[in-house]
């Protein structure tokens, strides 16, 4: 079962330096029907003016990770690392007790596009722990790569869910199939472009949940970038 969750109707911030779409709810957006799903908590996706930012603040016991889609992202935490992403770079913090950091665009002239994702762990009260990788647009093209996963299989980054999330770029002619364990949710985000899931046509922006289905096809790009997250078979995230 596929259940389409338009770009359009998701929560919208617009704060002048920070213009943010919310999937699930976040902030001062609200919405019982969008309260994250399984172990996705977040997803938001943010365009930051130059030379803006968020300022430092803390989190605990959540896996935070962000994705670049243009610009450059500038990092700083309570661990003691700093560091600026690009697109193709993935960033994952996992709070644990507790870490305090900043995100800024790293342009004084150019704004700066990025998903942030909260992803709910399955252990709390552990060490805080920093990762980064970069995955390039060829390991992503036509294909989706594994760039976060609970055991660092094929060089992703390691989190601490029974979670999986992959990256690709499609057009033209490009495809790729996942098959989903008999008994695990999905969540499909179109970060850019346009492409074809299981036959149904998504736009930048939309986001799909997929439950009992076996087989995820994406099929017919148009400069499409793509996240699909492998989750388990919950509806509600659990703090």
């Amino acid at each position: 079962m596929q259940e389409l969750r338009k770009s359009t109707d998701r929560g919208a911030a617009n704060h002048g330096w920070l213009n943010s779409h919310h999937t699930f709810s976040f902030g001062s957006y609200r919405d019982p029907q969008h309260q994250g799903f399984s172990d996705l908590l977040v997803i938001n996706d943010d365009r930051v003016q130059p030379a803006q930012g968020f300022g430092t603040h803390g989190h605990s016991n959540m896996e935070i990770f962000s994705y670049v889609l243009e610009g450059a992202l500038e990092h700083k935490d309570s661990l003691g690392t700093g560091s600026v992403i690009h697109p193709g770079d993935v960033q994952l913090m996992s709070a644990g007790t507790g870490v305090r950091h900043s995100e800024f665009n790293h342009s004084a002239t150019e704004p700066v596009h990025f998903l942030q994702i909260w992803i709910v762990p399955n252990v709390t009260g552990v060490q805080p722990n920093y990762q980064e990788k970069g995955f390039s647009a060829a390991d992503k093209r036509g294909r989706l790569q594994l760039i976060i996963s609970p055991d660092g299989a094929e060089g992703s980054l390691t989190i601490r869910q029974d979670a999986r999330v992959y990256a690709g770029l499609f057009d033209g002619a490009e495809q790729a199939t996942l098959e989903l364990g008999p008994d695990r949710h999905a969540y499909v985000h179109v970060a850019r472009g346009s492409v074809e899931l299981n036959g149904q046509r998504l736009n930048e922006g939309d986001g799909v949940k997929l439950r009992r289905e076996q087989v995820l096809s994406l099929s017919g790009g148009q400069q499409a970038e793509v996240l699909v997250f492998d989750l388990r078979p919950q509806e509600l995230p659990t703090l």
